[in-house]
């Protein structure tokens, strides 16, 4: 029988992770974060329970960024870690669930190393980031270096939002809890902002070889709906998924966002029929 059993600890490289469920292993690679230290306490329990959903039928593999980067790192440095960690772990090629900056990093994956990955799935990122994203995280990142945490923190909550209105309350929420979200905050966060500014895949899409899904929404001022249709479009098995009204965190909260994603790894006996008949799917 599979083990349930929760663990936690580091891959090769020192890469953080968290497992738990049962089944299939299923690697996800999460957003941007302040820092890649092992996660301890509360924050352990906040990344482990929206993926609680995906552990009714497989084994999760939470698995973040190798701590101690190097300030010029590049998004294909990150991927060669991931590889050579999953190879040391896995005999074989691994379902992976990506999120945000661990979207770039996944896409990078499949490009440059097939082997470790079967099949993707991409949430709320594209090949690049989009026209109002990237120049906001070097904002993020210069804000840093001049150690304001509440303002970096205002320019990176205030794209969460799928609305203007909703925009300046995520800034606002930003301004006031910046000094404590960026407290742990390390160089790794600028050397993954600085990773992901350098990042563009489009000419190399048509190399990924694994079924690959993007899902993303259409109010996501990160990207924009053109980029996830484009980044589908250039895979050779690329299917996409757009929620309409969603913004960059609200795609992973859309109803039937879990079945959408187990049933297109196949896991139809846990998945169902889709109950999201409002999203925009459609094979690219």
């Amino acid at each position: 029988m599979p083990d349930s059993t929760r663990v936690f600890g580091t891959l090769r490289g020192g890469m953080p992770f968290l497992s738990f469920g049962s089944g299939p292993p299923l690697v996800v690679l999460p957003g941007i974060s302040a820092n890649h230290a092992a996660p301890a306490g509360g924050e352990r329990r906040a990344l482990t329970q929206p993926l609680l959903p995906f552990a009714q039928a497989r084994r999760v593999w939470w698995v973040n960024r190798r701590p101690c980067l190097a300030l010029d790192a590049t998004m294909a440095e990150l991927a060669r870690d991931y590889a050579e960690a999953l190879r040391s772990r896995f005999d074989g090629p691994v379902d992976v669930l990506a999120f945000s900056t661990g979207g770039s990093v996944a896409l990078q994956l499949a490009v440059d190393h097939p082997d470790v990955v079967k099949r993707l799935v991409i949430v709320s990122a594209a090949y690049r980031l989009g026209p109002h994203g990237a120049p906001v995280q070097l904002r993020v990142a210069e804000e840093l270096r001049a150690d304001r945490p509440r303002r970096a923190a205002a320019e990176m909550f205030g794209l969460l939002g799928a609305t203007a209105g909703t925009g300046r309350i995520f800034a606002a929420l930003g301004w006031l809890i910046g000094p404590a979200f960026f407290r742990t905050s390390t160089s790794d966060l600028l050397a993954t902002i600085h990773a992901e500014d350098g990042f563009d895949l489009r000419v190399r899409l048509g190399w990924i070889t694994a079924p690959t899904l993007v899902i993303g929404g259409d109010r996501d001022a990160y990207y924009s709906p053109e980029l996830f249709t484009e980044t589908a479009a250039l895979i050779p098995s690329g299917q996409l998924i757009l929620y309409p009204g969603r913004g960059h965190l609200g795609t992973q909260t859309a109803p039937g966002f879990v079945q959408e994603v187990l049933g297109f790894l196949g896991d139809s006996r846990v998945a169902g029929t889709s109950s999201t008949p409002r999203a925009h799917r459609r094979r690219a």
